[in-house]
């Protein structure tokens, strides 16, 4: 039997890899994830991505965070938007100067993913909740941890309730919606921590959840079935 596990109460999607995102009331989700989410990444001459960390796929390029972006309708390319909310006109001029690298330039995904795991993020309301009383000393919000999709949970609900998810599937109430299948956790790096616009650095907060939680903090899920979310939609699990 099905059980209600929480109502989506946001759906982010970002759609450059390691910008601030937009909000969105709805979206259609595909076998690659949400539509437009992380299409495009900033990348150098190596084809290396743009991140919060250098590994063989990522380049460490400080500052991303306190940009944003947004596609609206637009699967063609996205809105940038500088650390003052005031939208770029040439992407690409501004990224070298802004980063002070000239070999980068704002590209779409071709053959490799530019996710870093799986494709859609959840995160509970009940774990948000723990960070806050973790870290109490500072701002924390759930931009810092760049989910897709945060669900509010029934009171009562333990936090990293999301490790009961794993290996199980959640699909919506609606005939056309999705179907997902929690596959592991994201592990939460220095990003965690970084600024972004009305966010100051926040180291504490990484250290508590490597304290508690091995460092690994919300649900990823490949999916399983297309379909569309919405907010106030119901999840699922079963």
């Amino acid at each position: 039997m099905a059980e209600i596990i929480g109502v989506i109460e946001r759906i982010w999607r970002y759609p450059v890899k390691s910008t601030g995102g937009e909000r969105l009331d709805s979206v259609e989700v595909d076998g690659r994830g949400l539509a437009g989410d992380r299409l495009y990444a900033v990348r150098d001459a190596a084809g290396k991505l743009g991140s919060g960390k250098s590994t063989r796929r990522f380049r460490r390029m400080d500052g991303l965070l306190r940009l944003s972006a947004r596609l609206g309708h637009r699967i063609d390319g996205p809105e940038l938007f500088d650390p003052l909310g005031r939208p770029v006109d040439r992407p690409n001029a501004f990224l070298r100067a802004y980063l002070q690298l000239d070999d980068v330039e704002l590209a779409r995904e071709d053959a490799v993913s530019h996710f870093d795991q799986l494709p859609v993020s959840v995160l509970s309301t009940a774990t948000l909740d723990w960070v806050r009383e973790a870290a109490p000393f500072t701002v924390v919000d759930e931009r810092r941890f760049r989910p897709n999709i945060v669900l509010r949970t029934p009171p009562g609900t333990p936090p990293f309730v999301e490790d009961a998810w794993l290996g199980h599937h959640a699909h919506g109430e609606t005939p056309d919606s999705p179907r997902l299948t929690f596959l592991a956790s994201s592990e939460r790096c220095a990003m965690t921590a970084a600024p972004q616009p009305g966010l100051p650095h926040a180291p504490e907060i990484l250290k508590a959840i490597v304290h508690t939680h091995d460092g690994r903090l919300d649900a990823l899920a490949e999916v399983a079935t297309p379909g569309r979310l919405r907010v106030g939609d119901r999840l699922l699990l079963g």
